[in-house]
C-alpha cells in the first residue's frame, strides 16, 4: 500500500517527547484544557458500555461476552453518551480508547470526556491519543498496579500536553483515517486465521478424547462435553497427573549476576504451538530459588490469573528453551508425573480449556480473573496408556504442521500490514504527513 507523501508548508520546534517538529500553525494545549471530564447519572434501562484495545467503545452485548469480569454491585457506574471520547483507566495504556457509538454506562475506572469547545474534533484526539498509548508513552507517565497492566488516572491524561491543528485540519486528519483504516483492518481480517485455529482445535479435540482408532469400543463418559470416549481409557482427576504444582514468583529486578533467571510470563506464551518462547525474555534476580520451581520438558505453565476480553485465563504452554528459567506469579507450574507423556497433557488442557471447562471455574468478580485451581484441579478426565499417549501426540504433529505453517505466514502478513497502519496513523497525526 502507498500514499502520496505531501508535507505542511513550515514547521516548528515541538518540545515533546513523543514528536520532533509539528506544523507552525498547530498549536500545544494540555488534554484537560480541550475535553471536560464529565459524570452522569444513569438510567435504569442503560446497557454496560466498554472500551476495548482496538479502539471500539461500545455496548457490551456487541462483542462476544466471554471473559468479562462481573460486578457483584455496580457502584460509580456513570452515564455514557454516544460520541462521547471514552478512555479505559486499566486498559488505556493499551489502547482502549475511543468513541463511544452508542448510550449507555461504565463503570468508574472510565474517563468520559467532553469537547470544551466546538473547535474540538474528537475523533482527531482518538487517534492522538491512541498513537501515545500504542507507542508506550503513556505507559511511562502511569502509575503500574499489577505485572499485566497499569492504571491511567485523570490526572495523567489531563495533564498531558497535545498537538492542536485547527477544526478543519483536525476533522479532515479524522475522516481519512477513518477511511484509510477501514481498508487496512479489512486487509487484516483475522477470520482466515480463527478457522485454521479452530480446525486446529478440532483436531486435537478428537484425537485426544475419541483416539486414534475410530473402530475401538465406546463407553459413556458422563460429562456433558465429552461424550463417549474408549473403553480401556481411565478417568482420573487433574490433580493426580502432576507430582508437583506451584504458584511462581517475580523476586527483584536483575542485577546482571549469576543470580538472574528468565522468569516466562504469559506475555511469552504461544498458543499456536503451546509454547513459551521470546526474543526478549524478562530476567529477574532469585538467588535462592528452589530446584522445584525452576522449569524443565515436563513442566506445563498455567495461566492463573489476568485473562482479557477475548481471551480467558486457563491457556497453557510448556517451555522447551535451553536456558534455565522459572515463571511469574500470575502463572501456576504443573509438573507432569512421569507416568504421562507431557505432550499429551498439555494437548488435554487446551482442549479443555476449547472446551470451555476452564470458564467454569473461573471466578468472576471485580478486579482480573482469577483460576479456581482446586475446582480446575479437580476436574475428571480421561486418559489412554502412556504408549497410546505418544501416538496421539505423533499424529496431532504431523496434522498440525500445515496448518502452523499457515497460520504463522498470515500472522506474518497481519502484523506487516499492522505496522504499516500504526505508522500511518502516526504520521498524520502528528503532521509529518498533509491530509
Amino acid at each position: 500500500m502507498t500514499t502520496t507523501l505531501k508535507t505542511y508548508p513550515e514547521y516548528k520546534e515541538s518540545s515533546l517527547e513523543w514528536t520532533a517538529g509539528i506544523p507552525s500553525d498547530w498549536e500545544k494545549r494540555r488534554f484537560k484544557f480541550i475535553f471536560n471530564l464529565i459524570k452522569r447519572p444513569i438510567s435504569v434501562d442503560d446497557e454496560i458500555i466498554t472500551a476495548f484495545r482496538d479502539g471500539t467503545v461500545t455496548l457490551r452485548r456487541n462483542r462476544k461476552e466471554d471473559g468479562f469480569t462481573i460486578a457483584l454491585k455496580e457502584i460509580g457506574y456513570q452515564g455514557v453518551r454516544s460520541g462521547d471520547l471514552v478512555i479505559s483507566g486499566m486498559d488505556g495504556f493499551a489502547g482502549a480508547i475511543g468513541i463511544s457509538d452508542s448510550d449507555g454506562k461504565a463503570t468508574p475506572v472510565y474517563s468520559i470526556c467532553q469537547p470544551i469547545q466546538k473547535s474540538v474534533f474528537p475523533n482527531y484526539y482518538k487517534y492522538l491519543l491512541r498513537v501515545l498509548a500504542l507507542s508506550g508513552y503513556i505507559s511511562i507517565l502511569a502509575r503500574g498496579i499489577r505485572e499485566r497492566s497499569t492504571e491511567f488516572k485523570w490526572n495523567v491524561i489531563g495533564n498531558l500536553l497535545l498537538v492542536v491543528p485547527n477544526f478543519e485540519t483536525q476533522k479532515n486528519i479524522a475522516n481519512y483515517l477513518d477511511e484509510k483504516t477501514k481498508v487496512i483492518d479489512e486487509l487484516v481480517s483475522e477470520k482466515m486465521i480463527e478457522l485454521l485455529r479452530e480446525k486446529r482445535s478440532s483436531l486435537i479435540t478428537q484425537a485426544v478424547t475419541k483416539g486414534l482408532d475410530s473402530k475401538v469400543k465406546m463407553k459413556d463418559s458422563e460429562i456433558d462435553w465429552l461424550g463417549e470416549v474408549p473403553t480401556e481409557w481411565k478417568k482420573i482427576p487433574l490433580k493426580f497427573l502432576f507430582s508437583y504444582q506451584s504458584g511462581g514468583v517475580w523476586g527483584d529486578e536483575a542485577r546482571n549476576d549469576a543470580n538472574d533467571l528468565i522468569c516466562v510470563r504469559v506475555a511469552d506464551f504461544d498458543f499456536v504451538e503451546f509454547t513459551a518462547h521470546s526474543t526478549d525474555f524478562t530476567y529477574r534476580n532469585l538467588p535462592d530459588i528452589k530446584k522445584e520451581l525452576l522449569l524443565n520438558e515436563n513442566s506445563i505453565l498455567l495461566e492463573k490469573s489476568g485473562g482479557g476480553d477475548q481471551q480467558t485465563v486457563g491457556r497453557t504452554v510448556r517451555y522447551l528453551e535451553k536456558e534455565p528459567a522459572t515463571c511469574s506469579n500470575f502463572i501456576q507450574k504443573l509438573q507432569v508425573d512421569k507416568k504421562y507423556n507431557s505432550e499429551f497433557i498439555i494437548l488435554l488442557l487446551s482442549t479443555l480449556y476449547f472446551n470451555g471447562v476452564t470458564l467454569k471455574v473461573i471466578k468472576k468478580t471485580t478486579g482480573i480473573q482469577n483460576l479456581d485451581l482446586p475446582a480446575f484441579l479437580r476436574t475428571d478426565i480421561f486418559l489412554p496408556s502412556k504408549n497410546e499417549q505418544k501416538q496421539i501426540v505423533d499424529f496431532v504433529n504431523v496434522k498440525s504442521t500445515n496448518i502452523i505453517d499457515s497460520i504463522k505466514k498470515m500472522n506474518q502478513q497481519i502484523d506487516q500490514l499492522k505496522e504499516y497502519r500504526s505508522s500511518l496513523i502516526y504520521s498524520v497525526v502528528t503532521g509529518k504527513i498533509k491530509v
